[in-house]
């Protein structure tokens, strides 16, 4: 069975879609040259028209996508940089989301937007490392961070095809993961589901993004001790709150592990979202990064400021003891 890399599943659904409807058009900075790999080898095969170089102006382009989603198009959007989206929050927030809404559904507003590489990366420091996914879920906007290659494929076909604006964060720490999939299995993932990772008795685990492997490693880790249930969300808004309370009326307990900062984050949502639900037998406990994080460029600064299976362990080994 062939290996496939997450950042490949990208390119390959992206590709996929330019192939199925001639509506899809990407959009982005250095996306000829395929900076971030995303866009490989999709110029030569769809030509200028359809996979367009964009100025340093991403508020204009990303304007001009609405524009061409009202009109008919289905553009797809590539930021390289997380922090970007600050400068288009407006644009995507408060315009493309909203048209639909405020017509009563006469509008159509299909844009996706991917942000290849999102959170920290090595030696890119502060304005370069920001995993603002929180910031999208919270104003409505459809929210996905796939784990796995399978999923980032199936994700990114069911973004190109929905009818709304869908952000899609593709997280540094996973565009490296590999899998064996076949390639006849690759198929949409529905948006707003998630899914069972790893069975488990004693306590749930809910790991976004690439944190999802940390949290199977530190459930290996712990299989002596602790059984415990990895649940992925891959959708941040919607989110899936019927798969994880199915989880957790089993555990009774609750881990959520998030690369974002600390207050008002999506683990806070997660874990209200729950104990408004469910009675369990131990105080829920979040891994985040702190509040007001800023990552700094030394490398083992870096590192200390992310979430990590220490304290993911150190997590799990409190909300036992109860």
């Amino acid at each position: 069975m062939p290996r496939l890399s997450y950042l490949k599943a990208l390119n390959r659904a992206l590709g996929d879609e330019l192939a199925r409807d001639p509506s899809v058009v990407v959009l982005g900075e250095d996306i000829r040259v395929a900076a971030s790999n995303l866009t490989a080898g999709l110029l030569k095969k769809y030509g200028p028209e359809r996979i367009i170089d964009t100025p340093l102006a991403e508020q204009g382009f990303t304007n001009f996508a609405t524009g061409a989603a009202l009109a008919g198009l289905r553009p797809v959007i590539e930021f390289q940089i997380p922090s970007l989206l600050f400068l288009v929050f407006e644009q995507i927030a408060n315009q493309a989301h909203k048209f639909s809404l405020m017509t009563g559904g006469q509008a159509r507003v299909p844009v996706t937007y991917v942000v290849t590489g999102s959170g920290s990366r090595s030696g890119w420091a502060g304005q370069h490392s920001d995993h603002p996914y929180g910031l999208l879920a919270h104003v409505g906007v459809k929210t996905l961070v796939p784990a796995t290659p399978a999923d980032a494929y199936g994700l990114l076909l069911s973004a190109v095809r929905d009818d709304d604006p869908v952000v899609l964060f593709a997280p540094a720490g996973a565009l490296g993961v590999r899998a064996d999939v076949d390639p006849t299995e690759l198929a949409a993932v529905p948006i707003g589901v998630g899914t069972l990772r790893r069975p488990g008795d004693d306590v749930t685990v809910v790991a976004v993004g690439h944190l999802v492997h940390d949290a199977l490693a530190v459930a290996e880790e712990l299989a002596d001790q602790v059984s415990v249930e990895v649940f992925d969300p891959r959708t941040l808004y919607p989110f899936d709150i019927d798969g994880l309370l199915a989880s957790v009326g089993r555990t009774g307990r609750l881990v959520v592990v998030d690369d974002s900062n600390r207050s008002c984050g999506i683990g806070a949502e997660i874990i209200a979202s729950v104990v408004e639900r469910v009675a369990l037998a131990a105080p829920p406990r979040r891994v985040t990064r702190p509040d007001g994080a800023v990552l700094p460029f030394a490398a083992a600064l870096d590192r200390a400021v992310q979430p990590g299976r220490e304290q993911l362990t150190a997590a799990i080994q409190l909300v036992m003891k109860g």
